[in-house]
């Protein structure tokens, strides 16, 4: 009997010994569990739809969509479509009338980089585009503008007339873009960015040049930089969630 208390003692107090080698945690952590959404976030740029109701020689439609791969990252893009009717002049004097028409497709990601409370899922990102366009260019009409025919503004281009069509142009640029998203209802976000793109390619007709290309805007002359932006709502169709786990200090720990 001796023996089984020398025995049951030595146990203890072994067990004792390890016990006391792991640190005693004087300021003990609750641990908060928040299982966040995954899936594809689908959507449409209102600023478009908008000004294709305002502007009557405007028609325009891009449709945008994330899916998100980690707690940050995300694969991004738009696709669109406009028309749009302008005017160049050089003062009272008409230089070009002309409209473009065409679609493009953006592709890149994100990176968020808001660090959200508990139960919200708002982001503000930054990240990248790949772009590319595929459009055409008519000329509805125009004038020369020659300090030798001032007066006589009424001829042509050689080889190009009123009502002529100029097909197969296309474009590739790359784009910075930031942004913001706010999630307003369950699964319902705004959001809106800003993008610098930059041309890489820009094939043209030799007698007319890309002054607006869809998706990328304005052409300015002597730079291959245009500026953007993006105002959206979409919806997320969550495919699957993931604990994400953090340690918070007790309301005692706080106070000291």
């Amino acid at each position: 009997m001796s023996r089984y208390f020398i025995s049951l003692f030595c146990i203890a107090t072994s067990f004792w010994g390890i016990c006391q080698d792991k640190p005693i945690d004087l300021q003990p952590k609750d641990t908060v569990e928040y299982k966040q959404e995954y899936g594809l976030r689908v959507g449409a740029d209102i600023s478009r739809l908008i000004l294709s109701f305002a502007d009557e020689d405007y028609t325009g439609l891009e449709l945008v969509g994330d899916y998100r791969l980690t707690r940050k990252l995300y694969l991004a893009a738009e696709l669109g479509n406009e028309k749009k009717t302008q005017t160049e002049g050089l003062g009272s004097t008409l230089l070009y009338n002309y409209t473009t028409s065409g679609s493009y497709l953006k592709l890149g990601v994100e990176i968020n980089s808001y660090e959200n409370w508990f139960g919200m899922s708002n982001s503000i990102t930054i990240g990248g585009r790949y772009a590319a366009a595929s459009f055409s260019h008519t000329l509805n009409n125009y004038n020369i503008f020659d300090s030798n025919r001032f007066f006589n503004p009424d001829g042509f281009l050689e080889g190009a007339q009123n009502g002529e069509e100029f097909n197969s142009l296309n474009a590739s640029w790359l784009e910075f873009v930031a942004g913001i998203k706010v999630e307003l209802f369950a699964n319902i976000y705004v959001g809106m960015s800003a993008r610098l793109g930059f041309l890489v390619t820009n094939k043209e007709e030799e007698r007319f040049p890309n002054l607006w290309i869809p998706g990328f805007n304005k052409v300015t002359d002597g730079s291959n930089f245009g500026v953007s932006y993006n105002y959206s709502i979409s919806y997320l169709i969550p495919f699957y969630k993931k604990s994400n786990k953090k340690k918070e200090e007790t309301p005692e720990t706080e106070q000291n």
